[in-house]
């Protein structure tokens, strides 16, 4: 069945197609393919590259209950549905290396009709799996309050990774500069990330620094063409005086 929703393209909003299973070797051709992008991120001369496993995308299809209907190796068990997972992590870190390795989860996440009927589960064990590949860091998206993000009344799963797993654990979804202030003095990650925020403030650590107001992102550009609201947003330096009035909301 056809994931729920819409999917974004060139062409505007389009109903989502019907997938088919991929078959055991083009599942190890798509691997191949995650090693030749790292390859190519490497000579194009990147710091590291960051493996997208959230969001509904093709590592999060495998892993969640909801969306892996497969009967083979890669569906059923948590340690099964893991494989794909485990698999792109060994491609990605051999092919440069694991300090420039970083990975993405979005565990409650359920856009699209993604879910898992025992997250907690399924994702202490990835982070204990991961634990073997020593990676540059984990990534986790769960919301913090309501927002663009999906789910933010589900329990964190973020505090179980936490504790199973022994890297460097980043994690974002709605924080302030208080919050994410809390969340690093608490020890709930190492580092908070922050998307709406950097993009709507090319200079926001300047601005947290000095408590400076934030600019207002404008959701109406996100996901379209052009350079409207990526590149357009003002900085504290290209501003007359710092007695903005601009608020920020997540």
């Amino acid at each position: 069945m056809a994931a729920t929703g819409e999917a974004h393209t060139p062409n505007g909003k389009k109903l989502n197609v019907i997938p088919r299973s991929l078959s055991p070797s083009e599942i190890r051709h798509i691997v191949e393919y995650y090693a030749i992008a790292t390859e190519r991120a490497k000579d194009a001369g990147f710091d590291g590259v960051e493996i997208h496993g959230a969001n509904g995308y093709l590592i999060d299809q495998f892993l969640r209950d909801s969306s892996n209907q497969r009967d083979d190796d890669y569906g059923g068990s948590i340690e099964n549905r893991l494989r794909f997972l485990k698999e792109v992590v060994q491609a990605v870190t051999g092919a440069w290396s694991p300090d420039r390795t970083g990975l993405r989860l979005s565990p409650t996440m359920n856009g699209n009709g993604m879910g898992d009927i025992d997250a907690v589960g399924l994702y202490t064990q990835a982070a204990r799996m991961l634990n073997e590949f020593n990676l540059a860091y984990l990534h986790t998206a769960e919301a913090i309050r309501p927002g663009r993000l999906f789910n933010a009344y589900a329990p964190r799963v973020t505090p179980h990774i936490r504790q199973a797993f022994n890297g460097v654990l980043l994690t974002n979804g709605g924080y302030d500069k208080p919050t994410a202030a809390a969340a690093i003095r608490n020890g709930e990650a190492d580092a908070i990330v922050f998307g709406q925020k950097f993009i709507a403030n090319p200079d926001l650590p300047v601005r947290l620094r000095d408590d400076a107001p934030l600019n207002d992102p404008d959701d109406a550009t996100y996901y379209t063409p052009g350079p409207q609201g990526y590149i357009d947003y003002p900085t504290l330096a290209g501003n007359d005086s710092k007695k903005e009035t601009m608020e920020c909301r997540d």
